[in-house]
Formats: structure tokens, sequence, C-alpha cells
């Protein structure tokens, strides 16, 4: 695997890392790939979309109410279904 370019202090305070709680879970019909996508409550910041590859791995039941680390400030890009959708690591 290759390394991704280093980057600079400056680069990475840009990054928005926030930590929030699955509130929903349910299949993503539209995905290219078995999804779910999943609502995801900030605090603050408010309830957000994301989606997950991970059917394999967790029953929609399992992931209610765990925690997740996101990246909350990635624009919109052309793939992307949902806007501003957060990327999302589950905290075990």
């Amino acid at each position: 695997m290759n390394l991704k370019p280093d980057i600079t202090w400056a680069d990475f305070e840009k990054i928005d890392i926030r930590c929030g709680t699955i509130i929903s879970v349910n299949d993503f019909e539209k995905a290219r790939n078995p999804s779910y996508q999943l609502e995801i409550d900030f605090g603050d910041l408010g309830i957000r979309k994301s989606s997950a590859q991970i059917t394999s791995l967790y029953q929609k039941e399992e992931l209610i109410g765990k925690q997740i680390l996101a990246v909350v400030n990635f624009l919109k890009t052309d793939c992307q279904l949902l806007q501003r959708m957060p990327c999302a690591g589950i905290i075990r």
C-alpha cells in the first residue's frame, strides 16, 4: 500500500472530527455495494446522514447506540448521494 503525501499541521487542523451516536440504520438501496444508511446524532452539530459498507460485519440492530468518529467537513462530491456526508468509523 502506498502512503499518501505528507500533510502539514495546518492541513490537519482543517479536519473536523466529531464523535456521534448512531440513532437509525436502514438498508441503502441505491448504493452500488451492500451498505447501510446511517443517521448519526452529533449533539450541537445536529443529526447527519452517512453510509457504511459494513453489512457483512454488523446487523442493523447492533449499530443503534454505537458511538462513532467521523470527519464531518467533507464537501459534497459528484459520487455522493447525500449532501455533506460524514465519513465515519465505529468506536469499539
